[in-house]
């Protein structure tokens, strides 16, 4: 052990012993597939600790032992919601929703698609706070022309119930707004709450999208195919099996011609099977 671990774990409020996050990190991978490496136990420790604390538990090892017993089970969302990683912003990584524009054009200008199919699905696979599935809202606005004569829905979906609660709510902080290309200010969102800190998203882009949470490892519940499927950043967190899987999955829910938009480190390396890639880290689905 270093000094500065040391030091780190001598100053700890709780004691965290390496059983003990061998243990969450077990719990943790089971529930949601995100595999924790070692450098993680700091990121654990400050993030269940706020917990035991508001629950009232003496130490890591009482927690450890509620998340075990039947007692516990309610216990486990609260932990999943604690350690998923949740960093998000409007627009992050523009030119996705660039190339969204490009691509929605494209099939709204398509005469067949048009006469036979007037639905649009767009899936937001790991939509955290809202802020995704609501700058895929805007693009969606901004890129047909004739709305009305189509039927478009954006799922977003997040294992985080909390976060799921903040998109539902869109209302967002005004700074957040800076984040908003200068061309979509006036659409985004449609006032601010009295003390003018908080943004609340347009009501037509709040209409488009559906909140729903979903594990990414369990079985889906999805009907159609899509049109677009994000799902950014969130393969980095898992082993390459279950990376793998999920890709076969993601391609067999697109349709074909449908993209899938990646996050800016991650790589599907030889699992690109009907992908064909056509931007950064954004594959076609061709077959």
């Amino acid at each position: 052990m270093s000094a500065a671990t040391r030091k780190t774990a001598d100053e700890r409020e709780f004691s965290f012993s390496n059983k003990e996050f061998d243990l969450l990190r077990k719990v943790v991978r089971s529930q949601t597939g995100i595999v924790l490496n070692d450098q993680k136990k700091e990121m654990v420790y400050g993030r269940l600790a706020r917990r035991i604390r508001e629950i009232g538990l003496a130490d890591f090892g009482q927690y450890c032992d509620l998340i075990q017993s039947p007692a516990g089970s309610h216990e486990l969302e609260k932990l999943v919601n604690a350690i998923t990683t949740n960093l998000t912003k409007f627009f992050r990584e523009e030119h996705h929703f660039k190339h969204l524009a490009k691509h929605l054009k494209n099939i709204t200008l398509d005469a067949d698609r048009r006469d036979k199919d007037s639905k649009i699905r767009i899936w937001s696979a790991a939509c955290s706070s809202g802020e995704e599935p609501y700058s895929i809202a805007m693009t969606v606005s901004n890129s047909i022309t004739n709305l009305a004569a189509w039927d478009v829905k954006i799922l977003a979906t997040d294992l985080d119930t909390n976060m799921l609660q903040t998109g539902k709510t869109a209302e967002y902080k005004s700074e957040s707004e800076e984040n908003v290309p200068s061309i979509y200010h006036k659409r985004m969102f449609e006032g601010s709450k009295p003390d003018r800190k908080t943004r609340i998203i347009a009501r037509n882009l709040r209409d488009l999208v559906t909140f729903k949470q979903l594990n990414l490892l369990h079985k889906w519940p999805l009907r159609q195919k899509y049109d677009a499927i994000f799902c950014r950043n969130v393969l980095i967190y898992f082993d390459s099996k279950t990376k793998t899987d999920l890709v076969k999955r993601y391609i067999d829910q697109l349709a074909v011609g449908g993209i899938l938009y990646l996050g800016h480190s991650e790589s599907l390396l030889d699992n690109t099977h009907g992908l064909q890639l056509v931007g950064q880290t954004t594959y076609r689905k061709v077959c």
